[in-house]
């Protein structure tokens, strides 16, 4: 089961996408200033392209990790990869490889699953990571709750997507 790049690359933008209804000031972004500490003049002196490439660029990394989290077909690669024969065309293990995969590819392949799978991430991963930032920063709840809300949104969306059309 190869990686799919093109969904990687798609997905890689979800961030993005969702950062700008999330952190508007409609939404989430009054909030999420006044918690951070940041103010309207602090962002518009930021690199936005700068910001914007490497939100980018670790959406990518977030798509790539995310496609062996969600499709759990992957593992059996990882399981088989030191067995002799492994990448051989018409090897044993090859012929077991393709014989499974034709059988049970489509397990647990839905929007839904892989949505369960993002959201376990961003809860169990995000969350914790950015408490814990928070709590040395010395910022609060609502900081806590906006980050992580966001992401645990991204890796949601961006699991449902990769586990359907990977």
């Amino acid at each position: 089961m190869a990686l799919n790049y093109l969904i990687v690359f798609l997905t890689g933008l979800i961030p993005l996408l969702t950062g700008f209804v999330w952190y508007n000031p409609k939404v989430f972004g009054n909030t999420w200033m006044k918690t951070a500490g940041v103010t309207p003049e602090q962002g518009k002196k930021m690199n936005m392209l700068l910001v914007f490439g490497l939100t980018y660029f670790f959406g990518l990394m977030l798509s790539m990790i995310l496609f062996s989290v969600v499709i759990h077909q992957t593992h059996l690669y990882s399981i088989l990869l030191g067995t002799p024969g492994f990448g051989q065309e018409n090897s044993e293990i090859m012929n077991y490889i393709e014989e499974f995969m034709a059988k049970y590819s489509g397990n647990y392949r839905s929007f839904k699953h892989g949505a369960l799978h993002g959201t376990i991430a961003g809860v169990f991963f995000a969350l914790p990571v950015i408490a814990v930032n928070a709590l040395f920063e010395m910022k609060g709840f609502k900081y806590i709750a906006v980050n992580a809300g966001f992401w645990i949104l991204n890796l949601m969306l961006m699991g449902g997507i990769i586990c359907a059309f990977g």
